[in-house]
């Protein structure tokens, strides 16, 4: 078995970053939240001009459609926001890179 090593020395920019996806679920949650909070402090008194009251239900899964996409967007935008700021704390490190080959002979 033989090996072959190759060295290298480089530079690379180290930056924390936000994950996206958490901030993004975290205003889904937050939208649904809201969304039961106007549930419960919705009336539900006949409409006057249709003289129909919907139910508590149909009101949660209206507010859903709005809540929900609207906490979405604004976790994205904090997390965008928090990359840009994470940006100034940024560093330059010097980093080994080692490389190593083996060839395997089978008999």
């Amino acid at each position: 078995m033989s090996r072959t090593q190759s060295h290298s020395t480089v530079e690379a920019t180290i930056r924390p970053v936000p994950r996206y996806g958490v901030f993004m679920v975290t205003g889904a949650v937050v939208g649904i939240i809201v969304a039961g909070i106007l549930t419960l402090l919705g009336s539900y008194e006949p409409s006057d001009v249709l003289r129909v009251v919907y139910p508590p239900g149909q009101v949660f899964g209206f507010a859903l459609l709005w809540t929900v996409p609207i906490g979405v967007g604004l976790g994205g935008i904090i997390a965008v926001g928090l990359d840009r700021a994470a940006r100034k704390h940024s560093r330059v490190v010097t980093v080994e890179r080692e490389r190593v080959v083996a060839d395997d002979e089978q008999p």
